[in-house]
């Protein structure tokens, strides 16, 4: 005879159980490709894995290019965490205005999926004829063009951040209003009961009941942002190029030589995404604990 949970930690355990059972599959799946992908261009970037030739270990494909490398390193850095910040703030301020205008919500909900539907190459090619010296808000402004700002291919990658910034910002703010869900509106209307305003019920309910869902939705802002590639292709400069151009230009050269380099740079792109997760991770699981 099977024994009956006795305690709330016993029903939980069953709970957790249970779902990692049902999705164990497809993680199984996910990690050995992955894995074995990675393998494979880690192994290339070392030189054992060459188009031609025999293996040999080296870190050739690191150091040939360790000064575009880096610089390539600093561009995607610089647009990735910017881009997030400015998804994060756009978000959580989409979902505020959600979450309080009630009945009025829809339009805003239609138009944030509406946002999301529009694929990024799409996008890019929106921002390339809004943001242009010769685009639509150059003419509508009556700015010559000689005196417009750099916006794309300039010293900063603005219109690279702007594009990715608008289009996750509208991810943002459905995964935190998917998050709080009904437990905000109860909770605010407690807070409203014991007489705090609207700053107050704002800081004090929803931002603390946000948090798990905005960190854990501008980790994975990020970690796109980063590996991002038809975006900083368009809209991006020659040089330093991002992670993921610098990859694909390596790539596809016809000197198999670059092809390690092109892996080197694979390599990196994913590290850094690895060690956002790393960081980001316990501080998720922590806030929401603290829900």
């Amino acid at each position: 005879m099977t024994p009956h949970p006795t305690s709330t930690h016993d029903l939980r355990a069953i709970r957790q159980f249970g779902g990692a059972r049902l999705v164990a599959p497809a993680v199984l799946l996910i990690v050995a490709v992955t894995g074995t992908a990675l393998v494979a261009v880690v192994a290339t970037s070392l030189g054992l894995l060459p188009l031609v030739g025999q293996p040999r270990l080296s870190t050739d494909g690191y150091t040939t290019l360790a000064g575009d490398l880096r610089a390539a390193t600093q561009e995607s850095l610089i647009t990735a965490a910017t881009a997030t910040l400015l998804a994060a703030a756009i978000g959580l301020i989409i979902a505020t205005v959600v979450v309080r205008a009630g009945r009025g919500v829809r339009p805003v909900i239609g138009l944030a999926v509406a946002v999301l539907t529009v694929p990024h190459l799409v996008g890019a090619a929106a921002t390339v004829l809004l943001l242009s010296d010769v685009g639509l808000a150059q003419r509508w402004s009556g700015i010559p063009a000689a005196s417009w700002p750099e916006l794309m291919g300039g010293r900063w990658p603005w219109a690279t951040v702007l594009e990715l910034a608008w289009k996750e910002s509208a991810f943002v703010a459905l995964v935190v209003v998917a998050s709080i869900g009904r437990h905000y509106a109860d909770l605010r209307e407690v807070a409203a009961v014991l007489g705090a305003a609207p700053r107050a019920q704002w800081r004090r309910v929803l931002l603390p009941l946000s948090a798990p869902a905005l960190a854990s939705s501008s980790l994975i802002v990020f970690v796109y942002s980063l590996g991002t590639y038809e975006v900083a292709r368009l809209l991006g400069r020659a040089y330093p190029e991002p992670l993921p151009v610098m990859a694909y230009r390596l790539f596809t050269d016809i000197d198999t030589v670059a092809r390690p380099q092109a892996a080197a740079t694979a390599v990196v792109a994913t590290g850094l995404a690895l060690l956002a997760a790393v960081a980001v991770l316990p501080l998720v699981r922590r806030l929401g604990a603290d829900r």
